[in-house]
Parts: structure tokens; C-alpha cells; sequence
């Protein structure tokens, strides 16, 4: 048990920041990487401008007697399994993780020779491998593609229309590859390291978890309260919970319960009790900086001489009855 006091609103502070992510939590999970780029399943245009001597076809002169360019489109073409496309006279060309000017470079190098001066123009018709998938309680859950702008984790909520609570409540989980790792919305800054920019295959999740309190002992309610905020203080829950009961609590014993952080936050945690004394009043500014935690149990306890009260009730419950005869009858 520890009492509430500038040295332990400090540590309880800094432990409490480690605990619920104010470092960041996603921003492991970046890695740098191409963008733009294809894989198996994607589809391309290709279009091959020719002059002079041509492969598919005769060039046109020009009013000058020079000769014009001819152009021959190809029907779309789809990246196969293996992550190459096939070309008439220019055969296999490998496409997987290359930007559509690399597989338009390749393909200029395998006509050289073939043709007079080819240039090459490749456009993504369809993108397959460039996308990400959300999931959970968003408003429109689905696949995303990505483009060159290189979007981030918070852009592709935006584009599934953002989530359908608040997001104090949410918890975003991120798998890239064979990682993943998790934090609540709120705390994700837009541009921060953990607002991740998106790489091709990564999986967002959204799930709702509001974080809550439960409030025992002598107050006006006992019940289980959401924080409904971003960060709650011990002094507003107290006041959440409607504060000590004026009949019946004893404002010098109020307790918080909560499993603390002890060394390694991956460790077994430490159950600690902090008591808050508000009958000092130098309390009332110790628990406006005193952080509230996830499950975090709030107990307000019984004054002593509410056990007399309590003797009292039972003994008028017992005879108010043969108190209220004698009166009706006269005696």
C-alpha cells in the first residue's frame, strides 16, 4: 500500500506512459521499400512507338519525307505466378517488384535490335500486389490500393471512412509480414513514427476496446465507468463515481487497485494499492496529475461509525413494527 504524494504521482507519471503506449508502439514495424511497383496477378498496358524500320508495321512518312511513328498497343497483360509477362518477339521479361519505366526499360532493350529507335510506354491498369487490407470496425472494410504518394496508416482509415466509435475507444493492430503490433487510435499522431507509411500486404485491424473503471465501496453508484476521454485523471474519476458519500465514507481512506509495471513491462506486473487521503487538501492537486489506468478499481471506504448506523437501522427494522401497533391500539 503506498500513499498518494508528489514522488509517487511522478513515478506512477512515467511508469504510467510506458504502459499505455506514449512511446511508440507501431513505429517498429516500418521498413523502407519501393513503391509503385508490381507483382503476379497486376495488369499492364503496354504501348511500343516505332519509326523507320518497324517490327508490327509500316511507317508512315511524314510531310517532310521523314518518316513518322507507328504505334502498336498490346492487349492487356497480366503478370503471371511466376512474375513475368511474354511479349511477341521480345519473349519472357521479368516484372515483379519493378515500377512500370523499369518494365518499359526492359522492354525497349529486348526490341533493340528488332526495331529502329523503340520507345516504350507501361501503365498499371489493375494493381493486385499494391494494396493493404482493413478490417474491423470501420465503416467500410476492404482492400485499399496504394499509390506513389506512399500513404499512411491514418489515410487509409480516412479512405475506409474512419471508424465507428470514438477513438479514444479503438485499438488500430498492424501485421506486416510475420510482425505485428497494436495501439489505441487516439494516441497515433498524424505524420508520427507510429502513423506507418503503408507497404504493399500489410493487414490493419480495428477493434473496439473502451477503456473502463470500476468504482466500489461508499459512493452515490457502483458501476463500471468509461473513460470517454483520451487521458483520465484519479480526480475525475472520483468525481465520476459521484465522490464520497457525505452519510456514510470515510474521505481519509480511498483506494486505488491496479496491477503496476515492475522493471520490465513484459514481467509479471506488481499489485499496488495507492490510498488517497481528501481530507488534506494538498490531495486535490496530487490526484488532478495522478493518471488513470485500463481496469484500473476504485474503492471508497466505510467510515467507522457507519457500522453504528448500520446497528441502529437494524435494531428500529426490528421494533418499529411492535412501535407502530402499540401506537394504533392506544396503549
Amino acid at each position: 500500500m503506498v500513499d498518494v504524494d508528489p514522488t509517487v504521482v511522478a513515478q506512477v507519471g512515467q511508469a504510467s506512459g510506458v504502459a499505455t503506449g506514449q512511446l511508440a508502439a507501431l513505429a517498429p514495424l516500418a521498413r523502407p521499400g519501393p513503391s509503385n511497383v508490381v507483382g503476379p496477378g497486376d495488369q499492364l498496358d503496354i504501348a511500343v512507338f516505332e519509326v523507320g524500320v518497324t517490327l508490327f508495321g509500316s511507317a508512315r512518312a511524314g510531310a517532310d519525307g521523314t518518316d513518322s511513328s507507328q504505334l502498336q498497343r498490346f492487349p492487356t497483360v497480366t503478370i503471371d505466378a511466376d512474375g513475368a509477362i511474354r511479349l511477341p518477339y521480345a519473349g519472357t521479361i521479368n516484372a515483379a517488384g519493378k515500377t512500370p519505366s523499369e518494365i518499359a526499360s526492359a522492354i525497349e532493350r529486348a526490341y533493340r535490335g528488332k526495331s529502329q529507335s523503340p520507345q516504350v510506354l507501361v501503365t498499371i491498369r489493375g494493381n493486385l500486389s499494391e494494396t493493404v487490407f482493413i478490417s474491423g470496425d470501420v465503416r467500410r472494410s476492404g482492400r485499399i490500393d496504394l499509390t506513389a504518394q506512399r500513404e499512411r496508416l491514418l489515410d487509409a482509415i480516412a479512405n475506409a471512412g474512419g471508424t465507428v466509435a470514438q477513438t479514444q475507444d479503438m485499438v488500430v493492430r498492424v501485421t506486416r509480414a510475420a510482425h505485428q503490433a497494436e495501439e489505441r487510435l487516439d494516441r497515433v499522431r498524424a505524420g508520427s513514427s507510429d502513423d506507418l507509411v503503408l507497404s504493399p500486404g500489410d493487414r490493419i485491424e480495428l477493434i473496439r476496446r473502451p477503456q473502463t473503471f470500476v468504482v466500489l465501496g461508499a459512493t452515490s453508484r457502483v458501476a463500471q465507468i468509461a473513460f470517454d476521454q483520451s487521458d483520465l485523471t484519479l480526480a475525475e474519476a472520483v468525481a465520476r463515481a459521484g465522490g464520497p458519500s457525505d452519510a456514510v465514507a470515510n474521505p481519509r481512506a480511498v483506494f486505488l487497485f491496479r496491477y503496476d509495471v515492475a522493471g520490465d513491462p513484459a514481467q509479471l506486473r506488481q499489485p499496488t494499492i495507492y490510498r488517497l487521503d481528501l481530507i488534506n487538501p494538498a490531495s486535490y492537486f496530487l490526484a488532478q496529475h495522478f493518471p488513470m489506468r485500463d481496469k484500473d478499481v476504485l474503492y471508497v471506504s466505510n467510515a467507522a461509525i457507519n457500522r453504528t448506523a448500520k446497528f441502529v437501522n437494524i435494531i428500529n427494522q426490528l421494533f418499529s413494527p411492535f412501535i407502530a401497533a402499540r401506537a394504533v391500539s392506544g396503549e
